[in-house]
């Protein structure tokens, strides 16, 4: 079931390939004149978009997430044509014996001769023979032909090898100095969290245990209750820091804790096959913790909805509010996330339009 559902795949990127073909001719014809335009160059670039999502090829991974003024996108389109046009041929071909294969069983099914030829065993023998392999090299050339657009779009669409080691050098500086901007922040976070909660708490204490002592007993039900209280401040403090739970309870029992402590509704679906790498798992949950918190502090939200699959080597997280939006990517908690997110080469997006509701996926590869 799985090569046949693979073929049928193959087999339509090849048949849209041949009018696509067809279609980057008529592109590439009409902007000759035009080939260093900036329009010109986004029309190139989208359909070079489009042609490497009919091969399943990543368009980011060919460094078609970003305007290039080298041109690379309209010699593409060019270069393939010829390829589109041979994968026509090979359809052409394939229907064509699938159409004379159609006639001779018609025909011979009913014991009518065909061209003066009645249907005799060695006649139907070798019929059966040149079909076959007729039909294996039909098929080998349909794989043949998708296998060559593949190589030639990485080929010629893919940076090069010294541009891509320097933008992955670049991308690696960038994400070191995020990761320490994250914890910067994240440290000042706590000592704010300190200072302004637990520390004041633990003040107010040491002076009703004061009073108590000095001859007021009844104050003690009161400094009973502002070490509860510090306690649990303390608990949270300690579980934005690193969330205990994870190590042993795993991301799905974390994540469970995070919708119980919420102020609003959190409902949570965590379909995972197995368990993450450890940093995937952490990542993960300091999505759901910010944006959920976001959420009830910031988005007037109602209600959250936490998603976290796996998708191939990727596990991507969902995090959906029905609030006001608006969110800032841009604003402190979100940029530590996207940074974050960012040094274990995944991906952080945010859709906040004003009016709600506010979506954030995080992409986080295992491999």
């Amino acid at each position: 079931m799985w090569l046949t559902i693979r073929g049928l795949r193959l087999l339509g990127a090849v048949v849209l390939g041949t009018v696509t073909a067809l279609l980057d001719l008529v592109f590439v014809l009409a902007a000759l004149p035009f080939g260093t335009r900036p329009g010109v160059r986004r029309a190139a670039r989208l359909l070079a978009v489009l042609e490497a999502r009919r091969l399943r090829l990543d368009p980011a991974a060919l460094g078609l997430d970003a305007d290039r003024s080298d041109g690379q996108e309209l010699r593409y389109l060019a270069a393939r044509v010829p390829v589109g046009v041979l994968g026509g041929l090979v359809l052409a071909l394939l229907g064509y014996g699938l159409g004379v294969a159609v006639v001779l069983a018609w025909f011979w099914g009913r014991g009518l001769p065909v061209d003066g030829m009645a249907p005799t065993v060695p006649l139907l023998a070798y019929a059966a023979l040149g079909g076959s392999v007729l039909l294996f090299l039909d098929l080998s050339g349909l794989v043949g032909v998708h296998a060559l657009e593949r190589r030639l779009a990485a080929r010629m669409l893919a940076p090069d090898p010294t541009e891509a080691l320097h933008r992955r050098i670049t991308e690696l500086a960038e994400s070191r100095a995020g990761v320490l901007a994250a914890v910067d922040s994240e440290r000042r976070r706590i000592e704010r969290d300190l200072h302004d909660g637990l520390q004041q708490r633990l003040v107010a204490l040491s002076m009703l245990v004061g009073r108590a002592r000095r001859g007021r007993p009844e104050l003690l039900a009161q400094a009973h209750e502002q070490a509860q209280q510090a306690l649990a401040e303390l608990r949270e403090v300690a579980w934005r820091v690193y969330p205990s739970g994870l190590d042993s309870l795993g991301l799905a029992d974390a994540l469970a804790g995070v919708a119980e402590r919420s102020e609003i509704p959190v409902k949570v679906v965590c379909d995972l096959p197995g368990r993450p790498p450890m940093a995937v798992e952490t990542a993960s949950y300091f999505v759901v913790s910010e944006a959920v918190t976001n959420a009830a502090k910031h988005a007037e939200a109602t209600a959250v909805t936490v998603e976290v699959r796996e998708q191939d080597t990727t596990v991507v997280v969902r995090v959906q509010d029905d609030g006001v939006g608006g969110a800032n990517a841009a604003g402190g908690g979100l940029s530590g996330l996207a940074r974050r997110v960012a040094a274990l080469d995944g991906r952080f997006t945010v859709t906040s339009p004003p009016g709600g509701p506010t979506v954030i996926v995080a992409e986080l590869p295992c491999g």
